[in-house]
């Protein structure tokens, strides 16, 4: 049996779940705070702001939009952790910054994207092993995961930030990405790594 933590144990910890387009970032997001939240761990999702856009507007952004979505996400996930013991992101400002290059070629937005990404506790980079499949006016094709995938990883290799690749199916991914997290709550006084340039595989 899992064990339960206490709510001191896991206050103001961000799991930051990022990857390319359709590798299950928002469902793996929704079952995370559901099993958490089922072994008495106050565990919130956070949504893509992304997403959020799109569904408002009915459309993707223009690139002048792209620092103002970015900084949404990233007030998202604030004022989550300011009120949650768990927050699990998907996504954060970083895949803005990535996907702001990818489809612009704007580069400005790494700077406070990466400033962000260095407080979350863990990050979990979703493996491309699930098929790709449409989503509306976010997907822009199975082409485009690779590039994207190892842009991440150089992006987050760079700037000494390390994450754990979660890869998959179903039950399987979950338990993986799980794996993760149940590490981090059960040494909760070890600080984050955040220098490793060695990524977990």
């Amino acid at each position: 049996a899992r064990q339960r933590w206490r709510a001191t144990e896991v206050a103001g910890h961000v799991i930051a779940l990022l990857g390319a387009e359709s590798t299950g970032k928002s469902t793996l997001a929704r079952e995370l705070a559901r099993i958490l939240s089922a072994r008495g761990v106050d565990a919130v999702m956070v949504p893509e702001a992304l997403r959020l856009f799109c569904d408002e507007h009915g459309r993707t952004p223009t690139q002048h939009e792209q620092a103002a979505i970015a900084r949404s996400q990233t007030e998202l996930i604030e004022q989550a952790r300011a009120s949650h013991q768990l927050v699990l992101a998907d996504t954060t400002a970083l895949m803005t910054a990535v996907y702001s290059q990818c489809i612009f070629g704007d580069d400005s937005l790494y700077e406070s994207a990466l400033n962000a990404q260095a407080q979350v506790s863990a990050t979990l980079l979703m493996s491309l092993d699930l098929a790709w499949t449409a989503d509306g006016l976010q997907r822009d094709g199975p082409h485009v995961r690779e590039p994207v995938d190892g842009l991440i990883r150089s992006v987050l290799q760079g700037a000494g930030l390390g994450y754990n690749v979660v890869a998959g199916h179903g039950v399987a991914r979950v338990e993986h990405a799980l794996a993760v997290i149940d590490h981090l709550l059960d040494a909760p006084s070890r600080p984050p790594r955040r220098k490793s340039r060695s990524p977990r595989r």
